[in-house]
């Protein structure tokens, strides 16, 4: 939250300069607090899993969160109950009328696929279109901040001669962001998958900001210059036993995994995961809401597509 000051206090300005955010007596008595809304649109396949991982993020913040999930109607889900998602989900024909102050897009378990080929694509991209006029913030996770990437700037992914699995040590590129606010030098997150991104890639598109990365596994965290737009490589969102499950799986599927870096206790599978990322990721999530979304999104969110529009038309 943002912190209340008196009026010409010496400190505002140096906080300003640190991306502490504060507001003053006179803006105080003004302020009014509304729900923030946020969308999920859950393409990952344990949807109950991610729902409980996002959902323990999202209530870190001492602000009133609105959560509506959402699923792809051009998909059949093989590991979600049909009643569940006719219980809890949304699909984006019942949503698109609306406004939101966040979306997020999870990740998706079909990165080795060329985009076009994944059958929800066109649904997805009717999403992400939407999302320029209708919500403030799209947080992108994994997959999803591939896709992302592709769809709005054309960004291609690349395949690993491995897949990336493990927890790896990140630096901050931008530590003054309001994103990264509070961030240590180092800091842990999960990543798993068969593909990435380039950072020559990023280099060429102006409208882009490389925020985080690791040495290891490669460009983390990126948004776009208006902030709009947030591309999380990892899964920060993981919990303890998440990469364990994985690995599991794989080894079921006899698909010969290697043991994810960094993870298990002397990289034996039979010990318990150390858990180095949990205060990396409830910080990551209480800053998109506090400090990007929370102070720049109007009191009444049916305007935001008018706001939205205009400042589209100002940029042009």
């Amino acid at each position: 939250m943002p912190i209340k000051v008196t009026d010409n206090l010496p400190a505002v300005k140096a906080l300003a300069r640190e991306n502490v955010i504060i507001i003053t007596d006179q803006r105080a008595t003004r302020q009014d607090i509304r729900p923030i809304r946020i969308a999920v649109l859950n393409l990952m396949p344990n949807k109950s899993e991610t729902e409980l991982q996002l959902l323990r993020l999202l209530g870190g913040t001492p602000l009133q969160v609105e959560v509506d999930f959402i699923h792809v109607a051009s998909h059949v889900s093989k590991n979600t109950l049909l009643s569940h998602l006719e219980t809890f989900y949304k699909t984006f024909d019942r949503i698109r009328e609306r406004c939101y102050d966040g979306l997020i897009i999870t990740g998706a378990p079909v990165e080795t696929l060329p985009f076009e080929h994944v059958d929800y694509w066109p649904e997805l991209c009717s999403v992400m279109e939407w999302s320029k006029y209708n919500v403030y913030s799209t947080y992108h996770i994994c997959w999803g901040a591939q896709a992302g990437l592709y769809y709005h700037y054309g960004m291609e992914k690349y395949p690993l001669d491995r897949k990336l699995s493990g927890v790896f040590a990140h630096c901050s590129v931008m530590p003054n962001h309001p994103l990264l606010w509070g961030f240590d030098d180092v800091y842990y997150a999960p990543h798993s998958r068969y593909t990435t991104i380039r950072a020559e890639d990023l280099r060429t598109r102006s409208r882009l900001r490389l925020l985080s990365s690791s040495e290891d596994a490669g460009a983390y965290i990126i948004d776009s210059v208006d902030g709009r737009n947030i591309f999380v490589t990892g899964h920060s969102e993981y919990e303890r036993a998440t990469l364990a499950n994985e690995y599991a799986r794989d080894v079921g599927m006899n698909i010969g995994p290697s043991v994810p870096k960094n993870y298990f206790p002397n990289d034996d599978p039979k010990e318990r995961p150390v858990m180095r990322w949990g205060a990396h990721a409830n910080l990551l999530f209480r800053n998109w809401i506090n400090f990007v979304i929370y102070p720049n999104t109007p009191f009444d969110l049916a305007s935001l597509r008018e706001v939205l529009m205009k400042r589209q038309m100002t940029e042009m």
